[in-house]
This record gives structure tokens, C-alpha cells and sequence, in this order.
């Protein structure tokens, strides 16, 4: 940035946008997702704002298509769907609208983190459910109470003798 230029903020924000960009995004463990994978838009943000509300278009829209993904496995990509639920288009493609902030760069990156909770939850494989059978006393317990109410019930139902 030359020091004497009349646009030096304009180059400040070039330059930190430059730096807040990686090449590639890290899920957890030995997956990384290329950021061309990603497409980032920007539209209107909802909600007051004042006169600059409707000239500049703050809120991001995140595109991910998960199913055209190559580098996540078919487990991964099924249990990310899941958890993507409504953000999760026919097409097989997440969308996440992120309109929290101010700035385009800010909601940027809070779209790019909700991507990234999203992946990261989907990476760890469910904990297989291990058989257990229930215990003798509260197998007893169960048909205690059940013969219980039973007599309740039936107690209830019986006509009171006529005198």
C-alpha cells in the first residue's frame, strides 16, 4: 500500500479480506473442504437498518453442495443432511443465510462457521448402541406396578351392591 494514497482505507480493507481468506477450510482431522467448493453471495439484509439498509447488501448467502462433494464420505455426507434439516435443498445443496452483522466480511465468516459446526458434527460417527437387558428386580417392579393399576382399574369398574 503506497503511503501517500488518497484511497487508504479502501486499501486497508483490501488487505485484510486478502488475509482473512484461506485457501482451504479445516473440518477436523484430516479433512479439508477447497473454499472454490463454497458459493458466497451477498443480498439485502433483512430487518431495520436505516437509509443504508436498502443500498448495501450485507447478509450472506453460503451454497455448499454436499452431495457433489468429493472429499467427504457417503457416512459423513448422510449424517451432515440430517443435521443440515431445512438448510438442506432437494438439489443436495446446503444454504446458509447468515445476516447477523453489520459488514459483508463478518457475516461472511459467520456463514463459513456454521458450514464448518455442521461438518465437524457430522465427522464424528454415531456411538453403536450396546444390547442391555433389564435387571431381574425391575423386571419385577414393572408387573408389580402393572398388577397394581390393574386392581386399581378394576376396583373402579365393579357396581357398589344394591341394599
Amino acid at each position: 500500500m503506497p503511503p501517500a494514497c488518497r484511497h487508504a482505507r479502501l486499501w486497508r480493507i483490501i488487505a485484510t479480506w486478502s488475509l482473512a481468506i484461506p485457501d482451504d477450510l479445516h473440518i477436523g482431522g484430516a479433512t479439508w473442504v477447497p473454499l472454490s467448493a463454497l458459493e458466497i453471495s451477498y443480498v439485502r439484509s433483512p430487518g431495520p437498518g436505516g437509509q443504508n439498509v436498502n443500498k448495501v447488501a450485507t447478509a450472506a448467502q453460503l451454497r455448499f453442495d454436499l452431495q457433489g462433494s468429493p472429499v467427504l464420505s457417503d457416512a459423513v455426507k448422510a449424517r451432515a443432511a440430517v443435521l443440515a434439516g431445512s438448510r438442506l435443498t432437494t438439489e443436495g445443496t446446503i444454504v446458509i443465510f447468515a445476516s447477523r452483522f453489520r459488514s459483508q466480511q463478518q457475516n461472511r465468516d459467520d456463514a463459513i462457521d456454521r458450514l464448518v459446526e455442521i461438518l465437524k458434527h457430522a465427522l464424528v460417527p454415531p456411538r453403536p448402541r450396546r444390547a442391555t437387558r433389564p435387571t431381574l428386580g425391575s423386571q419385577r417392579r414393572r408387573l408389580d406396578s402393572k398388577v397394581k393399576r390393574g386392581e386399581t382399574k378394576r376396583l373402579r369398574s365393579s357396581k357398589p351392591p344394591l341394599i
